[in-house]
């Protein structure tokens, strides 16, 4: 917790639950240290009305240790700040004490630190290093055998890409780069809006909105050619980024099912990518059922598999693959002559 308020947002606007609980956390050390001071002094150094102060200590006169009996519960006397206007606030102790960690909880952090080590440019480790000085210091009694319990393995991309892009997400600029393409075996050029860096399954990603499909698109790093920060600002986009805390499997729980037929040569598929069903079927091949996101993704390991792959449904889900086969032979023919 902060003993200085200077960092709250002064504005008068509306009340949100994120910038009440800001405050309130906040507003607690301040009046332990701020014994007796005047509601409108606090209101003046939070930079919000007088009333919002009163709310606020009606939130905090109900919070505490648990058991919620009233020796558990922070004391605030409301006499004296309805009638004198000044604020006293007692029984809450407890909040200076040392944090205790148990050895679970210290290795938790331990390897969540290790893991954003993984995706962060060199410059900017030195925060994350001091933190895990101290954690792997104070993990139980025997922190060597606590913080080896368990490694860490990032591909995270090169360092000078990790550093452009934590420099793009600081400046708020937009990225030009050239991407490898892995499902469609090709390499592009785009100009991104950089949103956010993730961590999923050993990979670092980072995820924006790419110009080139109109759309919020999922990079990974060590997929990244070139990187070139732009003089031009990014701009607001309405976009929901994914929640991939549970994998891309579930973060693909709404795209739409797809059911495909694979021969002997196509097994390999339900190995690669994550699938609904699998189902074998009696010459050695698979019936499988997966979600696709993106129609181009289809249409491109179709044409990959050749023969390989028939779409069972939904009806038409394979028509875009057929039509550029088609077109692709009859090039081909042409050529021949």
């Amino acid at each position: 917790m902060s003993d200085s308020p200077k960092n709250e947002k002064r504005s008068t606007a509306g009340q949100t639950a994120q910038a009440q609980v800001k405050r309130l956390l906040s507003l607690i050390p301040y009046l332990r240290q701020h014994d007796g001071v005047a509601i409108t002094d606090v209101a003046e150094a939070f930079g919000v009305p007088p009333q919002r102060i009163r709310e606020d200590l009606n939130v905090l006169w109900m919070c505490g240790l648990p058991g919620l009996s009233p020796g558990d519960l922070i004391d605030i006397d409301m006499d004296a700040v309805d009638g004198e206007g000044i604020i006293h606030l007692s029984n809450a102790d407890y909040l200076t004490r040392p944090l205790r960690l148990t050895a679970d909880e210290a290795l938790a952090l331990i390897l969540a630190l290790r893991t954003l080590r993984g995706v962060t440019a060199t410059g900017e480790r030195d925060a994350i290093d001091r933190a895990l000085t101290k954690l792997e210091a104070v993990a139980g009694e025997q922190p060597d055998r606590v913080a080896g319990q368990a490694e860490v393995a990032v591909t995270g991309g090169r360092e000078d890409i990790r550093a452009t892009v934590t420099e793009a997400l600081r400046r708020g600029k937009r990225l030009e780069l050239t991407y490898d393409v892995a499902s469609r075996a090709e390499t592009t050029h785009r100009f991104v809006d950089p949103l956010r860096v993730f961590v999923l399954e050993g990979y670092g990603y980072l995820d924006a909105w790419c110009y080139s499909a109109n759309g919020l698109r999922s990079f990974r790093m060590d997929r990244i050619a070139t990187i070139t920060i732009t003089d031009t600002d990014v701009v607001d986009h309405d976009v929901q980024l994914r929640d991939v805390s549970k994998g891309w499997f579930d973060a693909l729980k709404d795209a739409p099912l797809v059911t495909l037929a694979l021969d002997r040569s196509a097994v390999w598929v339900a190995e690669y990518y994550p699938m609904e069903s699998v189902t074998a079927a009696d010459d050695g091949g698979l019936t499988v059922t997966t979600r696709v996101s993106d129609p181009a993704w289809l249409r491109s390991l179709l044409l990959r598999l050749g023969g390989g792959a028939r779409v069972l449904s939904p009806e038409g889900a394979g028509d875009s693959a057929a039509d550029a086969a088609s077109e692709a032979l009859d090039q081909y023919a042409a050529l021949a002559g």
